[in-house]
């Protein structure tokens, strides 16, 4: 957990170039260029400051820790810094890098006086690295709920793009699909409210969902019978099978497994079909014999199928 919060501080102290003047983490956040994105991590660490507080008025210090410690390993470290990865690397907009980067560096100071309590050295050692503009952490304000820092509305918002993304990576895992394979994205909705959440905050999920091209729409025209579909709330996601597999090198793959399978079907039936090694052997090594069969029938079986389907 101590080497994510130190990959996350390098990473904001990385961008923080001399181009940027990044404004001081006490400034109310209209006053800058905020995305989607940074509303809802901003939302999002406001109610974690207020839970927080109230569980250790509580005396409730376990709940409190493990809240502080989902909030920064899941949703500031996995998703919110791979949402603004684009705008620091390759967007030309300043007020947006800007923006970005104030987001950043304020929910981490922040965080990390949550964790001070739990965590003092490591807290104290990154906090000074990161912002010298205070000189200890230790005399430092406990954050506070801010009404400014509420965005209700931008949350539910990025709450169905994480959505989209998990659904998506679930289907590419399942079939095997590499990172580096893109493929386009039809996102199909008859809520012109979810429509529009999508289009607004294609930047924040794009590159999340591996996806060359989004494609957001009020039904299905234009999309293939053979498209992968994964059903989020409000809407249904389809990705053309063309862009997820390699015919050619799946089937290729496909027929030197099914010539492995073989030679172990024919091999394990040689076995159990041998009286002399069925009187013989230990009757745990025949039912050994019989199950890694079952086995092999069973992934011959997925083989043919699949082949079938190519």
């Amino acid at each position: 957990f101590a080497n994510k919060i130190w990959n996350a501080s390098r990473f904001i102290m990385m961008n923080m170039t001399e181009d940027f003047d990044i404004p001081s983490t006490g400034i109310n956040p209209q006053e800058l260029q905020l995305a989607i994105a940074d509303k809802w991590i901003l939302s999002k660490f406001n109610r974690l400051v207020k839970e927080v507080t109230d569980n250790m008025d509580s005396f409730e210090l376990g709940i409190a820790v493990q809240k502080v410690y989902d909030f920064i390993w899941d949703e500031f470290c996995d998703w919110y810094i791979e949402m603004v990865k684009p705008r620091l690397y390759n967007s030309d907009n300043k007020e947006s890098k800007t923006a970005a980067l104030w987001t950043l560096k304020s929910v981490l100071i922040n965080a990390l006086k949550l964790l001070h309590p739990y965590m003092p050295f490591i807290t104290e050692e990154i906090f000074c690295t990161l912002h010298p503009e205070e000189e200890t952490i230790m005399l430092s304000d406990w954050p506070v709920y801010k009404e400014e820092w509420n965005f209700k509305a931008e949350e539910e918002m990025l709450e169905h793009c994480k959505d989209l993304v998990k659904g998506i990576r679930n289907v590419r895992t399942e079939m095997d699909v590499p990172p580096s394979r893109k493929s386009k994205v039809f996102i199909v909705s008859d809520d012109a409210a979810i429509r529009e959440t999508f289009i607004r905050n294609e930047e924040s999920y794009r590159n999340l969902a591996f996806a060359s091209e989004v494609d957001v729409q009020a039904d299905k025209a234009g999309i293939g019978e053979d498209a992968v579909s994964v059903v989020i709330p409000g809407a249904t996601v389809y990705l053309p099978l063309e862009d997820l597999v390699d015919f050619e090198k799946e089937k290729e793959r496909l027929l030197k497994e099914k010539e492995r399978l073989e030679k172990e079907l024919a091999r394990s039936k040689g076995m159990l079909s041998n009286e002399k090694f069925l009187s013989k052997a230990p009757e745990a090594k025949v039912q050994e014999e019989k199950d890694k069969l079952a086995g092999y029938e069973q992934m011959m079986a997925q083989v043919l199928e699949r082949l079938s389907n190519l």
